[in-house]
């Protein structure tokens, strides 16, 4: 089959093994041209330099979206209609790419399409959310989960059952599978984010034009760390960055955010 997309994956200070059964599945994709490393770390690494992967080493931490944006730019020059954004904590099968290419092949209104997430444990990563306002980000960051779990759980959409093929304003960008000329009409990442709200931008933009897409009918595993959780610093980072969101896109006022979520309620009782 002729390969049908690139794949980029950035990392920060990770070694090969840490993500070797990542790629091991994306080499044994056949559809897939070239896989992207990108290294923001502060020293390259010669562990990735080996045949089959296309190391880059930016040589400072240009930040998620920035970096991603390097392959993106390279997968449109060369015209291939798909790109896959993963994080290096996703474990997957290798025929699940085959599944959803197929699906946008046959689905040409779907711009970004996102499998079902699972925690190691098999349990649903709850990834499908609606356009966030600043308190649902506020709450969930700072709140006890006792006080916060209704208004989570609309949030995350949880009343949608996480069993159906769905239309979702944001989704996670821990896997994103984008339809290039999507990304031609909506742009790339916005590199004024350093990390965390690049995806609830991205997909925003995207559905501008096409459909964003949660496709449960495959999964893969998130190893996911919630690292603005662990370090006050990461914290800063994220709440200056959603600062920035919401100043580009709204922080009471937002036409857009409003209607789509309202709808989204409505139709799943949320």
């Amino acid at each position: 089959m002729m390969p049908m997309l690139n794949v980029s994956i950035v990392i920060y200070k990770h070694h090969f093994g840490e993500m070797e059964s990542l790629i091991r599945s994306l080499q044994a994709a056949e559809i897939i041209e070239k896989i992207y490393i990108i290294d923001n770390s502060p020293v390259p690494s010669c562990d990735f330099k080996q045949e089959g992967l296309t190391y880059i080493f930016t040589g400072k931490n240009i930040g998620y979206g920035a970096a991603h944006n390097i392959a993106l730019r390279k997968t449109i020059v060369a015209g291939l209609p798909y790109h896959l954004v993963v994080n290096p904590d996703i474990t997957m099968d290798a025929n699940i790419l085959k599944e959803m290419v197929d699906y946008l092949e046959n689905n040409k209104d779907i711009g970004h399409l996102m499998p079902k997430i699972l925690y190691p444990t098999g349990e649903t990563q709850y990834l499908c959310k609606l356009i966030p306002t600043p308190l649902d980000l506020i709450f969930r960051r700072f709140l006890p989960e006792r006080w916060t779990a209704k208004s989570m759980n609309r949030f995350e959409m949880r009343n949608s059952g996480y069993d159906k093929i769905m239309d979702v304003p944001y989704l996670s960008g821990c896997f994103m599978l984008l339809r290039t000329e999507a990304l031609n009409k909506a742009g790339l990442f916005d590199e004024r984010f350093f990390l965390y709200p690049e995806d609830i931008d991205l997909t925003r933009r995207i559905g501008a034009y096409y459909r964003t897409v949660f496709y449960p009918l495959v999964s893969v595993v998130h190893h996911h760390a919630k690292s603005s959780y662990k370090s006050f610093y990461m914290m800063i980072v994220h709440i200056w960055n959603l600062k920035k969101y919401f100043n580009k896109w709204g922080w009471i006022f937002d036409k857009q955010r409003k209607k789509i979520n309202q709808q989204l309620i409505k139709l799943f009782n949320l």
